[in-house]
């Protein structure tokens, strides 16, 4: 009786050791990464891909099947415009920087044709990061002016992704506009928002400063000390501002595409006033809830998504500020509808405020060295000169169309403070201004910084301000604002 006691304990023993082995080899192979073969989906029917320009995307895949889709894309040279009065030859993708949106769904079939247009200069290849291949397809796709190349591959992935041009010197085709994106959506399509935008950030090299006026060749040196004369939304300054501002209503969910060409910056992607309520970190599967700031690596991309409860203009940029609000990497989100005072008040109660007196303080400078006064250029030089300068400078405080922003910065557009006293205008610009002013009949409170302007660049800025937006059309001289400098 007592031998069988024993028996029963030791194959009670033995049995719960092997259920736990077992059930250790299920943990573990639990945890095991498994994955569906994607190569294996299968394809039905042919279809042409829609492709876009920035901001645009082409439309949702939806629960469309996988298909073979036949993409074509088009290399262009040519000349655009980098900020007001600047220009640049960029190497496109489609015609655009970035280049034309790809929109895909995992297990298509892509069959790519890329043509190199006869008139442009240099041979271009393209490596899409959604491809797994040698190259990711530039093997495959260097093609020279006036031929084609096509490929076909798979995509296996679900994700964001880069592409770019890939030729030697790489950096090179990339800094001047080659990059684009590529979305391949999973089985069934992303959720449904209601508006969906495409931005890429890319950093620019010029042989001339940030605002040097002309056409602008690349500059090589600049491209590898990392020292950009532009850090920009879709190609240009002003590309996401003013009337090309995306636009969306109140209650609307949003979701940005959003990638960088670099060549060489890191993105600290960023929408002032708002909170991404979903990021998609690099592109991928893994999602960031509640996210104030996201980094995009240069070769990156980030989907954000946010819901807009608020009217307003909203500003986009990367938070390495100076190149928001220096270099152009700035956009805007404009949101329309009723205000929601219960989730933001507005100004509620204005004061001032001088925790440490009224006195204003400043850097140590440098004694002002007199500069030799040229011979005053043509007005019409001078408007385009100032226009340049008011895009650079003033831009972000006083808006594109001198609107000022309510309640914060004064109005420059048919401006009563501003026509009745130019020398008034020419001293502010020079050396700052606090304190309360009242402009077009509501009051301001709030701080200009002195401008680091030459003199001719004030007389330039202020005489394309009071020659615009419904002002006296003033001609600022540089010797006005020299004489007002000396008897400060």
């Amino acid at each position: 009786m007592k031998k069988n006691k024993q028996n029963a304990i030791y194959f009670s023993f033995v049995a719960i050791t092997l259920i736990l082995i077992s059930s250790c080899g299920n943990t573990e192979s639990s945890n095991k990464i498994t994955s569906n073969d994607t190569s294996e989906i299968y394809i039905e029917g042919t279809m042409e891909a829609e492709l876009t320009a920035p901001p645009f995307v082409p439309t949702p895949v939806g629960n469309r099947s996988a298909k073979k889709l036949i993409v074509n894309m088009e290399i262009l040279e040519e000349v655009g415009t980098m900020t007001d009065g600047v220009t640049y030859v960029y190497w496109t993708f489609g015609g655009s920087v970035p280049g034309s949106f790809i929109r895909t769904r995992v297990g298509d079939e892509v069959e790519f044709t890329l043509s190199n247009h006869p008139d442009n200069k240099l041979p271009h290849n393209i490596d899409l990061h959604a491809v797994t291949g040698p190259g990711g397809g530039a093997t495959s796709s260097f093609v020279a002016p006036g031929h084609e190349k096509m490929f076909s591959f798979k995509t296996l992935n679900p994700g964001l992704y880069v592409y770019h041009c890939a030729t030697a010197p790489v950096g090179m085709h990339i800094a001047n506009g080659m990059y684009g994106l590529i979305l391949v959506e999973p089985e069934g399509g992303l959720p449904e928002v209601d508006k969906e935008y495409y931005i890429m950030q890319g950093d620019f090299y010029t042989k001339g400063e940030n605002g040097a006026p002309g056409l602008q060749p690349f500059d090589m040196k600049k491209a590898v000390d990392e020292d950009a004369d532009y850090v920009v939304f879709n190609g240009k300054v002003g590309a996401l501002t003013g009337d090309n501002a995306i636009t969306a209503n109140v209650g609307e969910t949003i979701r940005l595409y959003v990638g960088n060409g670099g060549p060489n910056l890191v993105s600290s992607f960023h929408v002032i006033g708002e909170i991404f309520d979903r990021v998609h970190i690099e592109g991928g599967s893994v999602i960031n809830k509640n996210v104030q700031t996201t980094l995009i690596p240069s070769g990156g991309a980030a989907i954000v998504e946010f819901k807009v409860d608020v009217p307003g203009t909203f500003i986009l940029v990367d938070h390495s500020i100076f190149r928001a609000f220096n270099k152009g990497a700035l956009g805007m989100l404009k949101v329309s509808g009723k205000e929601q005072k219960k989730l933001y008040s507005g100004v509620r109660q204005e004061g001032i405020y001088n925790p440490e007196g009224s006195t204003l303080q400043e850097m140590p400078v440098d004694d002002v060295v007199k500069v030799e006064v040229k011979g005053e250029k043509k007005l019409a030089d001078k408007i385009a000169s100032g226009k340049n300068i008011y895009t650079n400078t003033c831009f972000a405080c006083h808006q594109a169309n001198g609107e000022g922003i309510a309640n914060a910065f004064p109005p420059l557009a048919k401006s009563d403070y501003l026509n009745d006293d130019v020398k008034r205008a020419i001293d502010i610009v020079l050396h700052g201004k606090t304190g309360e002013i009242t402009v077009n009949g509501a009051k301001y409170n709030s701080i200009m910084t002195k401008q680091t302007l030459t003199d001719e660049q004030i007389a330039d800025v202020l005489t394309y301000v009071y020659n615009s937006w419904g002002n006296n059309k003033t001609n600022v001289t540089t010797s006005q604002v020299t004489e007002a400098k000396s008897t400060h």
